[in-house]
């Protein structure tokens, strides 16, 4: 019979491998065009949304897969090359090591991506937009490189020699960069801490204090009153004490200690201090009208009786015009009621005896004042 001729020949086997190459090279664009249409279904859900950018990142991955296995049956097919099966199947092996790493690293990247486009503004946090970009290129470097092991292996290398070698030369570059490597692991955990947040006013312990630019993996910047830029290692604000003026939110007590003299009616001054505080929280856009201001005497102090008012500011800034207007508006309102702050005071008791002697000396030293004295 013809058909069984025709099998018996020589070129069959090439011929039936190239029509396979070809109808794969026909088919690759095909699926291409019906995964594309099939992300663009994708978008218009919102649910299933990642699966639009994840199947046009795999589109060009799998026509290669198409193209290579059609490439690789072609081979089989075509007799003469029997004598480089084994190499044919290595070369084969390795393509799809190649490709799979390419397709999860591209899969990955567009779900991290069309997340951090979608999803990450509409969270509380900060942590995953920060977090999310260094994920995608540690994945990225991981995946590729569990493959080229995977290809090394194929080839007849043994990864094991590698990878004792590369942990030699790691931990000699981890002692070389251990300082860096401290800060890197330091603006981890102040990243992921959410304890402070570009915005934020800040104070650290014994250093600097200001606005809170940006906070890095490796440093954060904060820019001080004077307009400067002061750049800390994260190593150093994850061993220092913080205080964060926005936190657990930005509205700021403000506090103002005073005091009166002790003739003073003490009712009276309660009195007027809460009605000023009252017209500073009702007049001032910067004071937080729903809290009501406090008041409380202190102490007896050496000249005053010490008092304390307290009300609540905006934010850190309104601390300052706030605190400003009370202390105006109390000083024009004891002026007004008549009410005495007095200067430092000390009064000198002396033993009996002494106190003629101190009058006598005083109306000396008051005749030299004025230039009078004795002559012979």
């Amino acid at each position: 019979m013809w058909w069984e001729e025709l099998r018996a020949s020589e070129y069959f086997g090439a011929a039936v491998g190239g029509a396979v190459f070809v109808a794969a090279l026909a088919l690759a664009p095909l699926v291409a065009l019906l995964m594309r249409r099939a992300a663009n279904r994708f978008d218009q859900g919102t649910i299933y949304g990642v699966g639009g950018p994840v199947l046009r990142a795999l589109r060009t991955p799998l026509a290669l897969f198409i193209v290579v296995s059609a490439a690789f049956i072609g081979a089989q097919f075509a007799g003469q090359l029997d004598r480089w099966d084994a190499e044919i199947k290595q070369a084969y092996a390795i393509a799809l090591i190649v490709l799979g790493a390419r397709a999860l690293s591209l899969s990955a990247r567009a779900a991290i991506d069309w997340y951090m486009a979608t999803l990450a503004h509409r969270t509380e946090t900060t942590f995953d937009d920060q977090m999310l970009p260094l994920v995608r290129r540690v994945l990225r470097v991981v995946v590729y490189g569990v493959a080229a092991l995977l290809v090394m292996d194929l080839l007849g290398y043994s990864p094991g020699l590698l990878l004792g070698g590369l942990g030699i030369t790691g931990l000699a570059i981890a002692l070389a960069l251990q300082p860096t490597l401290s800060n890197f692991f330091a603006g981890t955990y102040v990243i992921s801490d959410q304890a402070i947040r570009p915005g934020d006013y800040i104070e650290l312990q014994g250093g600097p204090s200001g606005y809170v630019v940006n906070v890095g993996w490796r440093t954060t910047k904060i820019r001080t009153w004077l307009n400067t830029l002061v750049i800390i290692p994260n190593a150093v604000m994850a061993d220092t004490v913080i205080t964060n003026y926005q936190g657990p939110e930005p509205a700021l007590n403000v506090m103002v200690t005073c005091g009166v003299s002790y003739s003073s009616d003490l009712q009276l001054v309660q009195e007027a201090a809460l009605d000023v505080c009252r017209q500073v929280v009702a007049t001032n856009p910067e004071a937080v009208s729903e809290m009501e201001p406090w008041f409380g005497f202190d102490s007896f102090g050496d000249s005053n009786v010490n008092f304390w008012v307290f009300l609540q500011a905006r934010d850190r800034i309104s601390s300052f015009i706030v605190t400003n207007d009370l202390i105006k508006r109390l000083h024009a309102r004891f002026a007004e009621e008549g009410i005495e702050i007095n200067y430092p005071v000390r009064k000198l008791v002396l033993p009996e005896g002494v106190e003629g002697l101190g009058r006598r000396g005083a109306a000396a030293d008051e005749s030299s004042e004025r230039g009078e004295g004795s002559v012979g």
